[in-house]
């Protein structure tokens, strides 16, 4: 049984993406980041659907959606995917909520796909130079001795990788949710390969461009962030004119399990 159901499908270039719709109101869309899923809205979304029809998905290639060999998973794909998704959902001005590499989509989708969005919120994106974490970078190097790691040493690696995303101390049980998608043969390949196809050219292409962002923009940036660290945020504030910038004690990369209460409390002013 899955802890987070996502019972809609949809099919993008052959490949199956998982996602859900709860909720009543204008649309919301929230959009993960890695090595997540959309499980990293669980503390939120019941808190914003009595106002909001909240939209959430699995990112290609992670959670739930399909993962397969030679797959392209990468930042220069999955706007392309958030667009058709906009587009299935018949959704024209939604507001989005974007963490992670989902800022990275919501700001690529935005700029390079047309897409429109009545606000954005950016809860510790990926988006100004340089980014990645020591290990991603690590693991980006010596690429081949982790995608042969036995699979126990593995499951270990990504239980250490994720707890570094959050400040609190996150027991095992609570962790689970966030491991499960990248075990076995099959999740395991995926885990390395979204490492793999990181590329900073997928920011590059869009940074300089972040002035001519069409929607209000407020960002959140969890103050002990060990992945990014708080100064991109206050850069990327600066980029976007008229940006809110809300940095948020106590957080670390993944604010959704440090802080949830602060992005839900966040939202519901923006959405005023």
């Amino acid at each position: 049984m899955q802890t987070w159901p996502l019972p809609e499908s949809y099919t993008f270039r052959d490949q199956t993406v998982r996602y859900g719709v709860t909720g009543n109101g204008p649309p919301l869309v929230l959009v993960h980041g890695t090595p997540f899923s959309s499980y990293v809205w669980h503390r939120i979304a019941a808190h914003l659907a009595p106002m909001r029809t909240v939209h959430y998905y699995d990112l290609l290639g992670y959670g739930q959606s399909e993962q397969r060999d030679a797959q392209d998973v990468s930042l220069g794909i999955q706007n392309v995917l958030l667009a058709e998704l906009l587009a299935h959902w018949k959704l024209e001005m939604p507001d989005v909520v974007a963490h992670d590499f989902g800022g990275a989509t919501s700001l690529r989708a935005h700029l390079l796909n047309g897409c429109e969005y009545r606000s954005l919120t950016l809860i510790d994106p990926v988006a100004v130079a340089p980014w990645g974490s020591p290990f991603v970078r690590h693991v980006r190097e010596h690429g081949d001795a982790f995608a042969g790691l036995p699979p126990y040493i593995h499951e270990a690696v990504v239980k250490a990788y994720v707890r570094g995303a959050i400040a609190r101390e996150i027991p095992d049980h609570e962790l689970a949710p966030y491991v499960r998608p990248w075990l076995g043969a099959t999740g395991q390949a995926a885990f390395y390969r979204q490492i793999a196809q990181m590329d900073q050219r997928h920011t590059d292409e869009v940074e300089a461009r972040y002035a001519q962002l069409r929607c209000p923009v407020q960002i959140l940036w969890g103050e002990k962030d060990q992945w990014i660290p708080l100064e991109r945020g206050r850069q990327l504030a600066a980029a976007i004119p008229c940006a809110r910038f809300q940095a948020v004690p106590n957080a670390g990369h993944l604010m959704q399990e440090d802080a949830p209460e602060a992005i839900v409390a966040a939202a519901l002013r923006w959405f005023v």
